[in-house]
């Protein structure tokens, strides 16, 4: 089984598709997760982008879709602003993964991932309007031969599974796995949980956080290797159960990202070697 190791464009703050390029290369990666709405929003040339990223001999994995107005500054803003949640956005995140989904199917991308939002762990009609805008935003990807991985950690893994099931789009949408948003949104063991969702995930965010020490605030992200992720644990995971996914590195924080992304994909490179995982290039 080949698995790619790859990195997040957001995570490097590009100022513009060469500059992308630049970083991205300093890091030893290859592959990359491209962040879809500076294209949606004119700041970025699709053409231009893929001139410079085929040039450099880096290919694209997988997209990211950034919701409307979403608001990171706490963990209550963010439940407020997230996702499919608010009202007020929905519409113009409607409107937004349409554009989106033709983007990656121009880019030949099959999967984009996103957060979809707190969902409430118990039924309620909040909980299937949420639903019911997921199987929406699916739709409109699949239609374009797409597949959705919502990001983890927003909600517990019991509730993600819960909700996949309750989604009915097997094939169309899954989970993009995020190890350190359990620990940030204190939402389960980040081991555990990837054994309950194994068989629903697409790709693996490698990120590693610290917990917080007071209820209701943000957990801290740091390096990969310096948190709380089991990473030999996590790995071990991966492997007994087979999973076929790609390895994407995440950095929100930090001003040394190129240095930290770098790390990051030489622990990824030793805890495949050691559990027999070929690299992918293609």
């Amino acid at each position: 089984m080949v698995h790619r190791i790859g990195v997040c464009s957001w995570s490097l703050a590009p100022e513009s598709p060469d500059d992308l390029v630049t970083q991205v290369r300093a890091t030893g990666v290859r592959h990359l997760q491209l962040a879809l709405d500076p294209i949606r929003l004119g700041e970025w040339s699709i053409d231009e982008l893929i001139e410079s990223v085929d040039a450099a001999g880096i290919s694209l994995c997988s997209g990211m879709m950034a919701m409307e107005a979403e608001d990171y500054s706490t963990l209550e803003s963010i439940q407020r602003t997230g996702g499919v949640r608010p009202d007020a956005t929905w519409a113009a995140n409607l409107d937004a993964a349409a554009v989106d989904a033709a983007l990656a199917r121009t880019l030949g991308l099959d999967l984009v991932t996103f957060h979809a939002g707190f969902m409430p762990h118990d039924a309620c009609t909040e909980r299937s309007t949420m639903i019911g805008r997921l199987r929406e935003l699916v739709d409109i990807y699949v239609g374009e031969g797409v597949r959705v991985g919502f990001e983890t950690g927003q909600e517990s893994a019991d509730t993600m599974k819960a909700v996949l099931e309750e989604l009915d789009r097997p094939r169309g949408a899954g989970i993009n796995f995020d190890p350190a948003n359990m620990i940030l949104y204190a939402m389960g063991d980040p081991v555990a949980a990837l054994s309950t969702l194994a068989d629903d995930v697409f790709q693996i965010h490698i990120k590693d956080a610290r917990r917080t020490s007071v209820a209701g605030t943000w957990g801290t992200e740091v390096p990969a290797g310096d948190g709380e992720v089991d990473w030999p644990a996590f790995f071990d995971v991966v492997a007994s159960r087979k999973l076929d996914v790609d390895f994407v590195i995440e950095r929100e924080a930090g001003a040394s990202r190129v240095a930290d992304i770098t790390r990051a994909r030489e622990l990824v490179e030793s805890l495949m070697a050691e559990r027999g995982f070929a690299a992918g290039e293609g």
